[in-house]
């Protein structure tokens, strides 16, 4: 008993470190640093503390022409393009909003699968997708009351980020992580992502210079990028040690828990279709999750894609 509490209490805490990420994505752009520049140091941190953690395991670094493929794949769709999209809607929509927009990955997911072969339809889960939708529906309506008049057209870009981590997911059940554990996987990634970040922010002037200073923005940034990568770590440790099904809880807490943070960080407050779209998304989200969850999480989001789990955890123990 005790030690199914202890589990709980991890995850809970699991949840409030991703849930604080938003938040601090926000603060992150809140003085005009472009999302290309801010993706490069995001991925420089998750590289040095993820590639602490896979050394601790005992694992190798792997990088390899072999793995290209998936790596590029996996940077392009699961941390560059959705973190551009991410980064240039946070810079406009609340971070409660923003929460709520990114837990619509299964969304998006479902009908991917569907597509490529990875998963059978399912009315219930179908079902899920259009209450999920309709949370989405009442973001964008005149009675969310969100600033601005271009809003809804931001959460429709923030939307961009979800559906790009879904289309990862499906790649990865759809072609598997060639033996990789799923931390190899993300770490490989990312030395790819800094590949690709470094001349675009520096040839697109999106480049930030650590010189200038560090203020409240770029540590936010730096938080932000270690809780991912800390947190992630505990992930792959839950689903072996727990589960992938008690471990895909967590996604429910993310959500709710980005919404309480940017509500005490960011001094934010919502109309009232904002929490119905929060609880009809929640709602949404419980009757699409399959019930495995997929192990390799994009950067703000677990991705509860069942075929991409049970891949990557195949795979990683091979």
């Amino acid at each position: 008993m005790k030690s199914d509490l202890w589990l709980y209490a991890i995850l809970i805490a699991m949840g409030l470190g991703w849930g604080l990420t938003i938040p601090l994505a926000k603060i992150a752009v809140s003085t005009g640093h472009q999302p290309v520049g801010l993706i490069f140091w995001q991925l420089v941190v998750v590289v040095l503390c993820l590639g602490a953690v896979t050394l601790i395991r005992g694992r190798r670094i792997i990088f390899g022409r072999a793995y290209l493929r998936l790596f590029v794949m996996v940077a392009l769709c699961g941390a560059v393009l959705p973190d551009v999209f991410f980064y240039l809607a946070a810079a406009k929509l609340p971070g409660g909003v923003m929460s709520i927009v990114v837990s619509s990955v299964a969304m998006f997911s479902l009908p991917i699968a569907v597509a490529l072969g990875n998963e059978r339809f399912e009315w219930q889960r179908l079902v899920g997708v259009v209450i999920g939708l309709a949370g989405i529906v009442m973001l964008v309506g005149p009675e969310a009351s969100l600033p601005g008049a271009a809003s809804a057209g931001f959460v429709l870009l923030a939307l961009c980020a979800p559906a790009l981590y879904a289309t990862e997911g499906n790649l990865v059940a759809l072609w598997g992580t060639q033996g990789l554990d799923p931390m190899q996987v993300i770490l490989g990634a990312s030395l790819v992502g800094l590949v690709i970040c470094l001349p675009a922010a520096v040839m697109s002037g999106q480049w930030i210079n650590p010189m200038d200073g560090i203020g409240v923005p770029e540590l936010a940034l730096a938080a932000g990028a270690a809780l991912h990568a800390l947190v992630y770590a505990t992930y792959v440790w839950m689903v072996g040690r727990a589960g992938s099904v008690f471990t895909a809880q967590t996604s429910y807490m993310v959500t709710a828990a980005g919404v309480l943070w940017s509500m005490a960080l960011l001094q934010e407050s919502y109309a009232i279709w904002v929490w119905l779209a929060l609880g009809t998304m929640m709602l949404g989200m419980f009757l699409v999750q399959p019930r495995a969850a997929r192990v390799l999480v994009p950067g703000r989001v677990i991705d509860e894609n069942a075929e991409a789990g049970m891949t990557s955890d195949r795979d990683g123990q091979s």
